[in-house]
């Protein structure tokens, strides 16, 4: 039976006769459906990220192709975000929830293939781990844009708000649970089959409440006036639109470049970490302190804009205080027993950066109108998508490989953990430097045993420092000349 929470008559002119609103209990149902496939999804992309080093040693593979399982997200979400805008306007809500359960739950389920011995996969594991992905990274798109979809057909005008904010912070959620969860469920490389399966778990519970609990596309009687008629743009005029619109195309640049980081932080924190000691718990933790820092900022900076309607102020400084929190994270990073420090900074990073969220997306939708909500949030999905790929990429290039270091926690690779703090051009400097700095003692131990001097110094107008070596300034320009020659 149809529950029914609230009914009101408005009288429409013209007509003559009363045009009912209605809402219905179900209404929740649907809410806590498309939350569920939120939060599962987003497990689904970051189970491997907080032991990344643990999955690379288990599957005999390098850290860049467990990084790739998270940037496949991304890929495949750059052509596919706005061909599910289209699918979600055309198709409809049902449809488009129930082939996103579907997706997410058949890659969930391929991605435990990849640990049953008994099928002999071998080399071929990884192979079914990253199709598994690819079908969750279908998925994603249509589960991110149906928030808003489901808000305006379901929910009347009051309620809106609370619902696409529970239903687009359920994915945050699930990037939570996966930080907290994945370190706990993976002491050891041994536990990668238990995570998978507790994994799948939220997915296929997801995928049959879906599919046997929603029937409708649309509700029977529409919640009200505004759910009845759509004012929005066609998709391709409203895309033509956006990218003739300025101050849109800023915003889709700066803050699709924000989540494009918060997506590297999430992917790549363990293995920053990892490195300089830090265990996978802990690093669990600061993302943890992340997303959850984030949400109470996100919170708080709502309440502020509702009632002084600061939105581009608040942006502004938002975007400055992150920025500063980012480069603070990337110093302390770069130091051993720092885990307050890094904690704090985790936070207010987390913090600033989430709070730019929903403000952003509230300007999107203001300076793009009158395009459709889905088109221009669409379309900001897809920028944050391709500069998170680019990033990703990046800084992958950047970082050097590093043999075993006793003070190290990373579960080493079959080419060593990776060093995310030193470029390799850094490296290759200081190794000139430190093979200068040891011909010059090998050649001065040499003159010591044959002319019967123990303390040699360097020949006169090398600059030396305290203990009698020459400067690192010398060995650098000594090891120039020497390729020169």
């Amino acid at each position: 039976m149809e529950g029914s929470e609230a009914a009101s008559l408005l009288g429409e002119r013209g007509l003559g006769r009363p045009a009912q609103f209605k809402t219905y209990r179900r209404r929740w149902f649907l809410l806590a459906v498309v939350s569920l496939l939120n939060c599962s999804n987003a497990m689904l992309w970051l189970t491997f990220a907080p032991v990344a080093d643990k999955a690379a040693a288990y599957f005999h593979i390098s850290l860049e192709m467990v990084n790739w399982l998270s940037i496949v997200y991304l890929l495949t979400s750059i052509p596919f975000g706005l061909v599910a805008t289209w699918v979600l306007d055309s198709v409809g809500l049902r449809y488009t929830v129930i082939l996103s359960a579907w997706l997410n739950m058949t890659g969930s389920v391929i991605r435990i293939f990849s640990v049953l011995k008994f099928l002999g996969l071998d080399s071929q594991s990884y192979w079914y781990l990253f199709t598994g992905q690819c079908l969750c990274a279908l998925a994603q798109p249509l589960i991110i844009f149906s928030p808003t979809k489901l808000a305006a057909l379901w929910f009347p005008d009051h309620q809106r708000a609370t619902a696409n904010m529970i239903a687009s912070m359920s994915n945050p959620l699930g990037i939570l649970i996966a930080n907290v969860l994945s370190p706990a469920l993976v002491p050891e490389g041994k536990h990668i089959p238990l995570m998978l399966g507790v994994y799948a778990i939220p997915a296929v519970t997801a995928c049959a409440v879906a599919t046997v609990g929603i029937h409708e596309k649309v509700p029977p009687t529409p919640p009200s006036a505004s759910a009845t008629n759509s004012s929005s743009q066609p998709f391709l005029m409203g895309l033509k639109m956006l990218l003739r619109n300025k101050p849109y195309i800023i915003l889709a640049v700066c803050f699709g470049g924000g989540i494009g980081m918060f997506t590297c932080f999430s992917a790549l924190l363990e293995q920053i970490l990892c490195e300089k000691g830090y265990s996978n718990e802990f690093a669990g933790l600061n993302g943890a302190l992340f997303t959850v820092c984030g949400l109470f900022g996100a919170f708080l900076l709502g309440l502020y804009v509702d009632r002084t309607r600061k939105f581009i102020e608040s942006t502004k400084i938002c975007f400055c205080l992150s920025a500063l929190a980012s480069i603070m994270f990337a110093v302390t990073s770069r130091f051993r027993r720092r885990a307050i420090t890094l904690s704090i900074t985790s936070s207010l990073f987390g913090f600033f950066g989430f709070a730019i969220y929903p403000i952003a997306m509230e300007l999107a939708v203001e300076c793009s109108y009158p395009v459709g909500e889905g088109t221009s949030t669409g379309l900001i999905f897809v920028a944050s998508q391709i500069e998170g790929v680019i990033l990703m990429i990046l800084l992958q290039a950047l970082t050097v490989h590093v043999s075993e270091d006793p003070s190290s926690t990373c579960a080493l690779d079959q080419d060593g953990a990776l060093d995310w703090t030193t470029s390799g051009a850094e490296v290759r400097l200081g190794s000139q430097a430190n093979a200068g700095t040891a011909d010059w003692q090998n050649s001065t131990a040499t003159f010591g045993r044959g002319g019967g001097r123990s303390r040699a110094g360097p020949p006169a107008g090398i600059p030396v420092s305290r203990g009698g070596m020459p400067s690192a300034k010398f060995a650098e320009v000594q090891c120039c000349d020497q390729q020169e020659k």
